[in-house]
């Protein structure tokens, strides 16, 4: 039989543990240390507290400042599990000193010093800039969009939750009867009884909290031409709707602004709208504002930096306040790439399964061909239009497209296009129109053919030179790998907090431990 060196749990043992000596040089703790004990004010938050001459002790904003900072460095967003981590692991117990603040201690410190946390970005940022990380020779802008602590389920127009609301009373109604009329039996299940009290007991509740939520609100409008209403949400009304590679999601756009030299994140805002092209001008003026009054640049724009941002930042407005700004910008409209001949072979190569290449017959499968626009008979002077079965279908107004054209759209009525003989050569998904969802065919014609150059073309022509396209080609190598950094290897997937005040003051921390890490790496933190 062999032998194995005997052990004993039944034992105790002392462990002499210096903390300072777990904090070594060129890690992330020691980074996040020396910065809050060497570098950063953290005098902004002493006015939010009232204790100096009553009350205990306050823990102190460095010591949670830290245990917070990595934390989210190391993917953990949970109050409660920081507060455990900081119970057994051996680095949190090191940054807190052997203490153990409550999770709602440190929850509320997350939650409510949204500008405490923003003037440490900034300080952060300050400290980059001194150390030459800073080359403002190029930003990149650009979102990334989350899911946030609300469900989309519980979104909707007034009209929607409305609704909703009189669809739950009537439910309530139904096993209000169904309780009464159990309740009157001689013999009755006092088990389902329970449960029924229950189930109406959650439903009012649901019920009273959209009331409440119509009654205390009014309607999100959208910045369109048309100014149609947006859906509201009654968990996070700031928070919306936004359409996204993995589906519709309800949540925040965390849009930054990147430096190209070391990629540090000079800008770190959250929009609750999923059109970008709304956040560029705030974005610029922010970055203008910041860099001024932290004395890094006295005009960032007049100094040639180049600002490059995708397609989504792209419509006539922004194009005419670039201009206007003399901001040396490259922000591409939504064809560039079928401007430029090296993608003249793009989706025959790259293309999902190289639909170019399948035969006809499995063609159909994956791009169904409907009867194109030019079928349909369209009066520009009385803004009529006629489909190819001779019915009217309905004007839905203009619309400008983010290369300035404007469009007449129009719509047919479900209720013509579901009886109608060429709904299935007509409309893309005919199985829709007879379950009653969705609408008719749209189509759209543009109004003027002649018109004058606007400053769309003014961008397209900078885009497609050749400097244009050796530019904007850094776009994507100087903002992608933050957002690769912080969603995979942060761990940020969604934001935990609800508001856009909280959930930007979150996404700053994230963005403010990514720039400590490249101080960690590139920078010089040794006094």
């Amino acid at each position: 039989m062999p032998k194995f060196k005997p052990y004993n749990h039944d034992q105790a043992a002392m462990v002499v543990i210096n903390f300072e000596d777990q904090i070594q040089p060129g890690t992330f703790e020691y980074a996040i240390h020396y910065l809050i004990e060497h570098k950063l004010d953290l005098s902004v938050f002493f006015p939010n507290y009232h204790n100096d001459q009553t009350g205990r002790p306050a823990y102190d904003p460095a010591i949670l400042l830290k245990i917070i900072l990595f934390a989210y460095s190391k993917g953990i967003t949970s109050s409660r599990e920081i507060q455990w981590c900081c119970e057994t692991n051996i680095i949190f117990k090191a940054l807190s000193c052997d203490s153990v603040p409550h999770f709602t201690t440190i929850a509320n410190f997350v939650s409510s010093h949204a500008e405490e946390v923003e003037s440490l970005f900034e300080q952060v940022l300050l400290v980059c800039d001194q150390q030459g990380l800073l080359g403002k020779e190029l930003f990149a802008i650009d979102g990334c969009k989350m899911p946030s602590n609300a469900s989309k389920e519980h979104s909707g127009t007034f009209k929607e939750l409305a609704e909703k609301r009189d669809k739950l009373r009537r439910q309530i109604n139904y096993h209000l009867k169904e309780h009464q009329r159990l309740d009157a039996q001689t013999v009755y299940d006092e088990d389902r009884l329970k449960r029924i009290e229950q189930t109406i007991s959650t439903l009012d509740k649901a019920s009273d909290r959209i009331d409440q939520f119509l009654k205390n609100n009014v309607p999100r409008m959208g910045r369109g031409r048309t100014r149609k209403e947006v859906k509201s949400n009654i968990t996070d009304n700031q928070s919306a709707k936004m359409k996204t590679n993995k589906g519709v999601i309800q949540g925040y756009n965390g849009v930054a602004t990147v430096d190209k030299k070391h990629q540090i994140v000079v800008d770190a805002q959250a929009f609750g709208e999923g059109q970008e092209h709304h956040t560029l001008k705030p974005v610029l003026e922010r970055v203008e504002a910041r860099l001024k009054r932290l004395e890094i640049s006295d005009n960032i724009y007049q100094q040639g930096t180049v600002i490059t941002a995708d397609t989504g930042f792209a419509n006539e407005a922004n194009m005419a306040y670039l201009y206007e700004r003399k901001i040396n910008a490259y922000v591409p409209d939504n064809q560039f790439r079928s401007r430029d001949p090296k993608f003249t072979n793009q989706k025959k190569k790259y293309g999902k399964r190289h639909q170019d290449e399948l035969p006809k017959s499995l063609k159909s499968h994956h791009a169904k061909q409907v009867i194109p626009a030019s079928e349909f008979d369209f009066d520009p002077v009385k803004r009529t239009c006629r489909c190819p079965a001779g019915e009217l279908i309905s004007y839905r107004g203009e619309r400008e497209a983010p290369d300035g054209k404007v469009k007449a759209w129009f719509e047919g009525r479900l209720l013509q296009c579901r009886n109608c003989d060429f709904k299935h050569q007509c409309m893309k998904n005919p199985s829709a129109a007879d379950h009653r969802k969705g609408a008719g065919r749209q189509v759209s014609f543009m109004l003027t053919q002649q018109r004058k150059p606007n400053y769309t073309d003014w961008m397209k022509h900078r885009v497609d030179s050749d400097y244009g396209k050796q530019v904007y080609s850094h776009r994507m190598s100087v903002v992608e790998p933050v957002f690769g950094n912080i969603g995979t290897n942060k761990g940020l997937n969604r934001f935990s907090l609800r508001g856009k005040t909280k959930v930007q003051s979150q996404w700053q921390l994230y963005c403010m431990v990514h720039n400590i890490e490249k101080l960690m790496r590139y920078g010089e933190l040794v006094a």
